[in-house]
Formats: C-alpha cells, structure tokens, sequence
C-alpha cells in the first residue's frame, strides 16, 4: 500500500530536533517523507504536489501551488508563529487544516516568567552580582525595595495556552489574577480562576503584569509611553510573548526614568544589537530568547504531530495541535523565528 507523503519543510527547525528518534522511525515507517527547503516547494513536479497529504512546517505557500495539492489535508505548522504567508481563505474553503504546536512552550516560558517576576521582586541578579563584587548588603538592608509575589495583585495580557499556564502557576501565590484579552468572553476567564478586566484597570492596579498576548493587525506597539505611565510607580512588566506589541524605545524610557521595573525574553531585533542601550540598563532583566527552547518542549512537538497524524489517517480531526482558526489566522503578525 502506498505510503501518505509528507513534504517536511521545519525551518529553522529540523525532524531530528522536534522527533525523538523512536518518533521519527515511526514517521518514517508509516509516511513517504520528503525533504525540502520551503521555497523549493513551488518547484515540485504537478504529480508530487497532488499527492501531497501533510506539510510539516510554515512554508509560504501561494494559491496556485496549493490547488495542485489535492490531496492536501493538513499543515502542522512546528515554528508556532502563523504567518500571512499563505490563502488561509482557501484552506479553509477546502477543508484544509492549519494547527500549530505552540502549546508546548506555555509551560516552559510560564516558569521563566515566573523566575523572572522573582528575580525583580527580591533583586536576586543584582545582589548576586553585587556578592561578587564584594558590595553585598547583609539582611534587611539588602531588602529595601524587595516585595512579595505572594497575595499581591497580578495582571496578564493575553490569556491563550501561555497566560493559562501562568494562572495555573500562579494560583500557588495567592495572587489577584486580573486579565486582559479582548478575543476572549468574560466567562471563560472567570471559569479559569481570574477577574476579567479592561487593561486600563490591569495597568493601573498591578503590582506585576505579564505580557503574552500575540502581535495582531490590531496591537502592534499598543503598549506605549501611555500605557506606561499608567502603572504603579514601582510595578514590575514582564514580557514573554512577542517585542511587536510593544514599544520597546517607550519601555527603556520608562525603566530608565525609575518608573518602572522589567524583564524580557524577547526583543525587536534579535540577537540584539552590541552596544544597545538595553543591554546595561539597570532595573532590566534580559534573557536572549530561550524562556521555552527546552529540547523537551521540542520533543513534545513530535509526538503531537505524531498523535494528530494518526487521528487524520482515520477521517478524524486533529486534536492534540491547536487549530487555527479562520476568524483570527490572517489577522496575526507574527515574524518568523530564525533561531531555534
């Protein structure tokens, strides 16, 4: 019997990064897979692309290849962001799936962002560093602007997989969970533990906020020198999803002026450049973009490609990816990753 093909296009991915290699023996075993950069895709004879059944990666895919793929089930996008790149109206129409495996950061970037969230709460870098050059201070006068995460009043913009996971973790802290997320009704936040509420309200009565929302047509850079000066003098800003939704020259201004305190993962331009001013800024913590590249998270993206697979090969929908959905896919503005 012929074996469905798969084309694999992962970049900047690779199989031998997201499949064990149990997992990719049986990817083998049970597919025709075929191996090609993304932009060699257009490129196929007519009689590979029409018998095409699964797309591993995020291609850019036009109108034209895609109708020579009539077979076409399923694109298992396993760099997580959703591009423009592709006619998501005619997947759709066509009964086409799109889903991605982006659910296996929430957990890892949660706890970073937890981590993070500590580490201004009680200035742990610093007062390391400070260890180390001899300038530490003993007791509590190496605590006078340390403050408990515990009971405190926490904000979260954006409540997908990533904002869920960080509820859940922070249930632990006895927090005042308020969120932000206007795709999202009031019911299911109150069914997930947390207090609705308009960001005005989650800007101004946070100790901390978490940032995971996606960048959309409609928020690049909402979070501005207003939004800002909105917060608590003191409050901490933690960002985890995408630099896009934010004005990044906006938040060195108001970390640099002692307004606010803040940590990211992500940045605009990535690997920063030498010598921006972000890299010394005090009261800023930095992590270069790894809150969830755990080889462990990536594994995980195999065998839900591996799970879902098995569900399309029976008529099935796919259950363990996260569908895209046609109200909301062409409104993302995701930029690809380059690094892994």
């Amino acid at each position: 019997m012929t074996k469905p093909l798969i084309l694999s296009a992962p970049a900047p991915r690779s199989l031998d990064l997201i499949f064990m290699p149990s997992a990719r023996e049986s990817l083998h075993a049970g597919y025709d897979l075929r191996e090609v950069e993304p932009d060699q895709i257009a490129d196929l004879p007519a009689e590979v692309l029409c018998q095409v059944r699964y797309i591993i990666g995020q291609p850019a895919l036009s109108l034209s290849t895609l109708q020579q793929m009539e077979n076409l089930r399923c694109i298992f996008n396993v760099e997580s962001n959703l591009i423009n790149n592709m006619p998501y109206d005619y997947l759709f129409a066509n009964g086409i799936h799109v889903v991605t495996t982006g659910a296996v950061f929430a957990e890892p970037v949660a706890e970073m962002g937890i981590a993070m969230a500590l580490c201004l709460a009680r200035d742990v870098v610093a007062a390391d560093v400070a260890f180390q050059e001899g300038r530490e201070l003993w007791g509590g006068e190496g605590n006078q602007s340390a403050r408990l995460l515990s009971g405190s009043n926490i904000g979260i913009i954006g409540f997908g997989d990533l904002g869920k996971a960080l509820a859940r973790l922070l249930q632990g802290f006895r927090a005042q969970i308020s969120v932000f997320d206007p795709w999202l009704p009031p019911s299911m936040l109150r069914e997930a533990g947390v207090a609705p509420a308009a960001l005005d309200d989650v800007l101004r009565h946070s100790d901390s906020i978490f940032v995971v929302a996606s960048v959309t047509a409609e928020n690049s850079g909402f979070l501005n020198a207003e939004a800002f000066a909105k917060m608590r003098r003191g409050a901490q800003f933690i960002l985890l999803s995408r630099a896009d939704v934010v004005d990044f020259d906006d938040l060195i201004a108001a970390v640099r002026s002692g307004h606010i305190l803040a940590a990211s993962d992500v940045f605009p331009q990535e690997p920063v450049p030498e010598g921006h001013e972000v890299r010394g800024l005090e009261n800023f913590l930095r992590s270069a973009h790894r809150a969830g590249a755990l080889d462990s998270a990536f594994k995980a993206m195999g065998d839900m490609v591996l799970e879902d697979l098995q569900l399309l090969d029976q008529g099935l929908p796919p259950m363990r990816c996260k569908r895209a959905e046609r109200e909301t896919v062409s409104r993302m503005r995701s930029r690809p990753s380059e690094i892994n």
